[in-house]
């Protein structure tokens, strides 16, 4: 599978409110009121966590101050996002979205935010009640042994999405704070219904435009399982970017107070980001 993905506003500068730790890099050196703090090492730290990751989840609806990197949150937008994937009769399938534009992470629900003392690596679940994607769409392949070649508009509209994110971070000093450096995103996830629609699949034959929708929808479960990379590999760079951001500006102390060092927790200095 070969994916190429670019984000909005990523090549934009980063301009934050806060002390410096280089001249283009500033962070909070307050804890903001939007964060819950808690210790690892409490035996509740598993439900403090998964609330404070949910008010973390919240003020992003209204825009984290000072982290004016993430122009929006809901709608998120991509600009451009290439998928090849394919090794069974069920797809072969070569897409690329652009303009995309989805809703939904605004009212995202935390179920369960774990942070692991060995390597502080998360697993966090959360649902989201509707996550609704368009765009543009240039497909050429197979979906559900149905040949495709065509472009013009594509609308997923996801029930429940439960999505289970392993997520790998690294540990390092900037300030005389923790922070999480957040390296890797992976996603799984189940929903309830998938809703779909593609124009122009067979450049303006309506009719068979209309009866493949229609077969789509009437098998949403075969076409989850078919547009699964598509769906996961979105997610999961949308996470990413916003993640990065987020944690680059907010010190890790702030979340988990008794968070090491990254000396105290490799055994030995690492290179200051």
């Amino acid at each position: 599978m070969g994916m190429e993905i670019l984000l909005r506003g990523v090549a934009l500068p980063l301009i934050f409110f806060g002390s410096l730790a280089h001249s283009d890099d500033r962070f909070l050196t307050d804890p903001p009121d939007y964060i819950k703090p808690c210790k690892i090492a409490d035996k509740n730290f598993i439900k403090c966590s998964t609330d404070s990751i949910q008010q973390l989840f919240d003020k992003l609806n209204t825009g984290i101050p000072g982290l004016d990197s993430i122009k929006s949150f809901d709608p998120f937008h991509l600009n451009r996002i290439k998928i090849t994937q394919g090794n069974s009769q069920a797809i072969n399938l070569k897409v690329e979205l652009a303009n995309v534009k989805i809703n939904g992470f605004g009212h995202t629900n935390v179920l369960e935010s774990v942070v692991f003392p060995k390597d502080y690596s998360w697993k966090t679940t959360f649902m989201l009640p509707v996550m609704k994607l368009q765009g543009d769409y240039s497909l050429l392949g197979r979906i559900l042994l149905i040949p495709l070649n065509g472009r013009g508009q594509v609308f997923l509209d996801a029930d429940n999405m439960t999505v289970v994110m392993h997520t790998k971070t690294h540990l390092y000093e900037k300030g005389g704070f923790t922070f999480y450096n957040v390296t890797n995103t992976r996603v799984n996830f189940t929903l309830e219904g998938l809703k779909s629609y593609f124009s122009n699949l067979f450049n303006g034959q309506k009719q068979l435009e209309d009866s493949t929708n229609k077969f789509f929808n009437d098998n949403w479960r075969m076409l989850t399982d078919a547009l699964y990379t598509v769906i996961t590999q979105t997610i999961e760079d949308i996470l990413l970017d916003v993640l990065k951001k987020i944690f680059h500006y907010i010190p890790a102390n702030f979340f988990v107070t008794d968070i090491p060092t990254p000396e105290q927790l490799y055994g030995k200095t690492k290179e200051k980001i």
